[in-house]
């Protein structure tokens, strides 16, 4: 009971108050959600991205390691989004759309802080999920984008659309300033953080905004069928995969619990910006980050048992 409390307190109710208040401010003011998202896609996303890269500390073996996990874990929860796809008969953005709240996940404004909790701030499990961050904000950018254009765009307009996203180029820049140690000036390193620090706040109150306008008509099955598939099926898969690769102790259990966060705000970011689906992908964002008060207290309570 005492963990179910904690990450409710700490975790779920801060992110449920920072959502609550984009819905008042909608419902009071009718703002453009769509501006909310290129300032997200352009400004904050990317500057978070550098800013916990730059500072990471991993070495080249669990770098390695965790890529090698994500690669795999992607790969099963890409085609189990598929088979469920093709079951349901999904097509063109809805297919995209499924596919973005499952394969994207909560790896930076839920997933860190949730790995500072459960692993009391340890350096190592802070480092995998940065890692994990870090593909998490890059897949988005590239992928992601590719996914809900291809169904209405051809491969030359979308890459050109793609090659124009900062995190595109944000991602190799701190790995390359990292790796040489090069210094960030005063003068840059303070906006840069304060801009990073702004991305929760402005991503929850966005994604409350678009919840504030939006017409409460998607089916029901649908949303369920997303969260299911993020919330029971991500830690499952994860689990699988560290026992594929023989990973244990930290490394597993940290990558166990990455894999159990709800949904990504990168997915109803992409389905805002680019138009597709973005009523189906807010409720799927939203509802799953409200039940994985359970999923993730449940995934916490387990990771005793994965070695």
């Amino acid at each position: 009971m005492s963990d179910f409390v904690t990450i409710l307190t700490q975790n779920i109710a801060p992110l449920v108050i920072m959502i609550g208040f984009g819905i008042l401010l909608q419902r009071v003011f009718r703002l453009d959600v769509k501006t909310m998202s290129k300032l997200l896609f352009y400004l904050f996303s990317p500057a978070l991205v550098f800013d916990k890269l730059y500072t990471a500390s991993t070495s080249a073996a669990t770098f390695g390691r965790v890529l090698l996990f994500f690669a795999i874990y992607f790969g099963l929860l890409h085609g189990s989004v598929w088979v469920v796809s093709t079951v349901r008969g999904y097509r063109g953005g809805m297919r995209a759309a499924m596919r973005n709240t499952v394969i994207f996940y909560n790896s930076a404004n839920y997933g860190i802080p949730l790995n500072h909790l459960v692993f009391s701030g340890n350096p190592f499990a802070q480092s995998i999920q940065i890692i994990i961050m870090m593909m998490q904000n890059l897949l988005p950018n590239t992928y992601g984008v590719y996914s809900v254009n291809r169904h209405k765009q051809t491969l030359a307009q979308i890459w050109r659309t793609v090659r124009t996203l900062p995190a595109l180029y944000a991602i190799p820049l701190a790995l390359l300033l990292r790796v040489g140690h090069v210094p960030i000036a005063h003068f840059l390193d303070l906006p840069l953080t304060y801009i990073s620090r702004g991305f929760l706040a402005v991503a929850l109150t966005t994604l409350g905004m678009q919840l504030g306008q939006m017409r409460w008509q998607i089916r029901a099955s649908d949303v369920a069928l997303s969260n299911i598939l993020r919330l029971c099926g991500g830690p499952l898969l994860a689990y699988a995969t560290v026992r594929l690769l023989s990973l244990h102790g930290l490394t597993a259990k940290a990558l166990v619990l990455s894999g159990a966060t709800p949904s990504s705000l990168n997915s109803m970011i992409l389905a805002v910006e680019f138009d597709n689906e973005p009523d189906f992908a807010s409720q799927a964002v939203f509802s799953s980050t409200l039940f994985s008060i359970v999923t993730v207290t449940l995934v916490i309570s387990l990771l005793p048992y994965v070695y």
